[in-house]
């Protein structure tokens, strides 16, 4: 039988990217409040209607991507809420009465660790969060294990990077700038960064995302799992953009903000034994990285 996912946030950035990796072989049902042409239901979460149409069939698994991110959430903690943890919380409690113990993958975030982190985050690593974006997704994750534990669902929280390069435009995020760094190599045109050269990120390519997600969906790991991560400099990321696009690095300069290097700048060296060994992956090398965001460009 063709497994049927229910997959919100389907108009994002994510969310087309795992359309794509999904393709013909399940039964998807992508929800978002714009889907960008997709087929699907669009509305708000917060719906109990939409919700009553989304689960009124079957449903072995769900992808909950949709979210108020970062900085939009620190300008509008109220709806963020609303989005983040009411809304995530009715999903929950839908799929658990529309599925028998359905799948159920999260997107989290390693905003649940805060600033400043340690000299290493590892599995071990306590989580501290000090944005409204980052308590949300640790308060989620805590609600899934809970509804885990009670067997309601399946569900498994995925602790995701600096996923690049995202489209230009307003996002909400305070990390766009690294997805701007590579719109504007690659039109030849100058970005001056919120950062220094020496600022360390973790980063993964949208298409990986969108695969490891895949891969939550056929493994029966529960619990939260901070996702491996390409750890870069910005002057490395610049370099290798460069590199690729056959632009000089001379067309990016370098502002520093002390608040915004302090959250996306200063990222230790990063171990997920966990994640490794349940097979997730991530880009491998910073060439491979930087042509697989490219290649995706909108």
């Amino acid at each position: 039988m063709t497994k049927r996912i229910v997959v919100t946030g389907a108009g994002g950035f994510v969310g087309q990217a795992l359309l794509r990796a999904l393709g013909p072989d399940h039964d998807v049902l992508a929800i978002d409040h714009r889907l960008n042409g997709h087929a699907g239901l669009e509305g708000d979460l917060g719906d109990p209607a939409l919700l009553a149409a989304a689960f009124s069939k079957r449903c072995e698994a769900v992808v909950h991507l949709a979210t108020v991110p970062g900085g939009a959430a620190e300008a509008d903690p109220a709806r963020a809420k609303q989005v983040n943890v009411d809304a995530a919380m009715a999903l929950i409690d839908a799929a658990a009465q529309a599925g028998r113990c359905p799948r159920f993958v999260f997107a989290s975030s390693i905003a649940v660790f805060g600033d400043p982190l340690p000299p290493l985050v590892d599995d071990a690593t306590p989580i501290a969060p000090t944005m409204v974006y980052g308590a949300h997704k640790a308060m989620m994750e805590q609600w899934i294990a809970t509804q885990t534990r009670r067997g309601a669902i399946s569900g498994v929280s995925l602790r995701l990077p600096g996923i690049v390069a995202r489209p230009l435009g307003p996002s909400g995020m305070k990390s766009a700038f690294i997805s701007n760094l590579f719109h504007a190599l690659h039109a030849r045109t100058p970005i001056v960064l919120p950062v220094s050269p020496g600022a360390t990120l973790w980063l993964m390519s949208v298409t990986r995302c969108a695969a490891n997600i895949v891969h939550a969906l056929g493994i029966e790991a529960t619990g939260s799992v901070t996702l491996p991560a390409l750890r870069s400099a910005m002057g490395d990321l610049v370099s290798a953009i460069a590199r690729a696009t056959g632009c000089g690095p001379g067309l990016v300069d370098y502002a520093p903000d002390a608040a915004i290097e302090a959250v996306f700048g200063r990222q230790p060296p990063l171990s997920t034994p966990r994640a490794d060994a349940l097979g997730f992956t991530d880009d491998d090398a910073i060439d491979s990285l930087v042509a697989s965001a490219l290649s995706t460009l909108a």
